[in-house]
């Protein structure tokens, strides 16, 4: 028997061996006028098995970097792109920075310390007053999702100077709106489980019992 596990490991797997294989026998052709025939043959089929880079940019160009690669950079043809050196298609990209220092309150997250930063280094306007107000409103939503209590302006206000380090001072006779009677917050995730049923969901349909008709 013959097991992939004893074949040649695939260089592209969304290609398949018949592909890999076709590369390799053009590879061997010593004429090099026929190469050139059949590898551009080569080509149209692995468009066809990838139909979807058609959408993306210079579709044509990736198909033929994919070939190159799965001839080990080696085949002798004359290709209508330069040849990818092969450090620029198997280097890994840069690693993003992540931010060690940890969450100051979790109620508010990390985007809201980003926030409060950015808004503190601005010069004082009508414009940072607006933002100072807009993102206290948004503060006091994420409060009440996780504490389900009244809160009150100055708790918020106290809570954007605290995060700031005392870099962010809220303008003196500043009020936020009220809230509508029926304004309701849920937490992350309990809506869309509440909509699927979820747990709740089972136990009530588990528990229903069937009503008889009584004539």
């Amino acid at each position: 028997m013959d097991y992939n596990t004893q074949r040649e490991k695939l260089v592209l797997p969304e290609y398949g061996r018949h592909v890999q294989k076709m590369i390799e026998q053009v590879k061997a052709i010593p004429d090099r006028e026929k190469r050139n025939e059949q590898i551009r043959a080569v080509i149209q089929v692995m468009g066809i098995l990838n139909p979807q880079m058609r959408e993306t940019a210079d579709y044509k160009q990736k198909l033929w970097d994919h070939m190159q690669m799965i001839a080990g950079f080696d085949i002798d043809i004359d290709a209508p792109y330069p040849v990818p050196e092969p450090a620029d298609l198997t280097s890994k990209p840069d690693p993003i920075p992540i931010q060690k220092q940890p969450v100051k309150a979790a109620c508010y997250g990390r985007n809201i310390e980003n926030m409060i930063d950015l808004i503190a280094s601005r010069e004082d306007d009508d414009a940072k007053t607006e933002m100072i107000r807009m993102l206290a409103l948004y503060m006091r939503q994420q409060y009440l999702i996780w504490n389900k209590d009244s809160v009150a302006d100055e708790t918020i206000f106290a809570d954007m100077e605290r995060l700031s380090g005392g870099k962010l001072k809220v303008p003196e006779g500043m009020q936020l709106k009220a809230i509508a009677s029926d304004a309701t917050f849920t937490r992350p995730g309990i809506q869309m489980q509440n909509r699927t049923g979820g747990t709740n969901g089972f136990k009530k349909g588990k528990n229903r019992k069937k009503k008889k008709n009584i004539n």
